[in-house]
C-alpha cells in the first residue's frame, strides 16, 4: 500500500478569518500612524510570512518600522481572536471538517499542513477546532522560507515518507500552487478562498467547494503510475 499525503493550507482554505485578518492588519497600521492597506491589498498577501507580507505591502518602509507592524499584527490578531474565540473568528468554510474526517479515516492517507501562520497560530486554531491528531505534518512560518519556497512540502514529504507523486497541495492562493510546483506535487486550488481563480494557474485542478475536493484527489491519483 502506498502512502498518499494531503497537504493544506489554513486561511482561505479550511477556514475563512479574512475579517480577523484585515481587522488585525488595519490595527498594526494605524498603531504606527499609517494608512491601513485595502482589504483586497491584504488579503493578496495571506498566505505569505508576515516579514515577507509587510514588505510587499509597504516596500519603502525601513527594516524596523517593518519589525513593528509584524509585531503590532501579531498583537491586534490575538487579541481579537481572544475576544470572540477561534470558532467565531477563524470558521470553517462549508464541508471542510466533513472531508477532514473522511479523509484521515482512510487508512492510505495522510494529512498536513503547510502554512504562513505561526507555530503559536497554528496550536491555537488546531485546538479551539478540535483537531488535535488530525495531521501527521505541521510545517510553518517559523520553520521556513516563505511560500511560494518549496521547503514547507520538502519537508512535510521527509517527515512521512511519502513520494512527490503521491502528494497533494490544496490551497486558496497563488503561493501554494508556485509552491506545490516548484516541490514536484500537484496543487489543487480552491475557487472560494482569498486570491481570484485567474491567479491558480499553477495548479493542477481548481475546485469550487469541498463536494468536489475528493474527486479531484482521485482524478490526481487515478493517472499516477
Amino acid at each position: 500500500m502506498r502512502l498518499k499525503l494531503v497537504i493544506f493550507d489554513v486561511d482561505g482554505t479550511l477556514v475563512d478569518s479574512q475579517g480577523l485578518i484585515v481587522e488585525a492588519m488595519n490595527l498594526a497600521f494605524e498603531g504606527q500612524g499609517l494608512a491601513p492597506p485595502s482589504r483586497e491589498e491584504t488579503l493578496s498577501i495571506v498566505g505569505l510570512s508576515l516579514d515577507v507580507a509587510m514588505f510587499k505591502l509597504l516596500p519603502e518602509a525601513d527594516a524596523a518600522l517593518r519589525a513593528r507592524l509584524v509585531d503590532g499584527y501579531k498583537q491586534g490578531y490575538m487579541q481579537r481572536r481572544a475576544e470572540t474565540g477561534v470558532a467565531q473568528s477563524s470558521p470553517f468554510f462549508a464541508g471542510a471538517r466533513d472531508v477532514l474526517d473522511r479523509l484521515q479515516a482512510q487508512s492510505d492517507v495522510l494529512l498536513g499542513v503547510a502554512t504562513g501562520k505561526s507555530r503559536r497560530g497554528l496550536d491555537k486554531l488546531i485546538d479551539g477546532h478540535g483537531l488535535q491528531g488530525m495531521f501527521v505534518t505541521t510545517q510553518v512560518a517559523d520553520d521556513h522560507p516563505s511560500k511560494p519556497h518549496p521547503s514547507m512540502i520538502a519537508t512535510a514529504l521527509t517527515e512521512t515518507g511519502v513520494d512527490a507523486r503521491d502528494a497533494v497541495m490544496i490551497g486558496d492562493t497563488s503561493y501554494d500552487m508556485e509552491m506545490a510546483a516548484a516541490a514536484g506535487v500537484a496543487g489543487i486550488g480552491v475557487g472560494w478562498g482569498y486570491h481570484a481563480r485567474d491567479a491558480l494557474g499553477a495548479a493542477r485542478h481548481v475546485v469550487e467547494d469541498f463536494a468536489a475536493l475528493e474527486s479531484a484527489l482521485t482524478q490526481i491519483w487515478e493517472v499516477q503510475p
